[in-house]
């Protein structure tokens, strides 16, 4: 995995959301966002790494839901 196209990839998505359309296109850049975390911390701990605790921890430390019906991105 290259984690830097990976990063790069996950903050490409957190700032199309800020200027998104309309809700429905910033909950899926949201979720697309979310993905790549998830990949990023799985291959981070797989490898043992020390970052893979921090990069979890980032995840939640401001944690934004997002109403849409009856699903919720925290």
């Amino acid at each position: 995995m290259d984690l830097n196209r990976e990063y790069a990839a996950h903050q490409c998505a957190l700032m199309s959301a800020d200027v998104a359309a309309n809700d429905d296109d910033r909950f899926a850049k949201l979720v697309k966002a979310s993905r790549i975390a998830g990949r990023i911390s799985d291959f981070q701990h797989r490898l043992g790494a020390a970052a893979a605790c921090a990069w979890s921890k980032a995840q939640f430390a401001n944690p934004v839901q997002i109403d849409a019906g009856t699903e919720a991105i925290i």
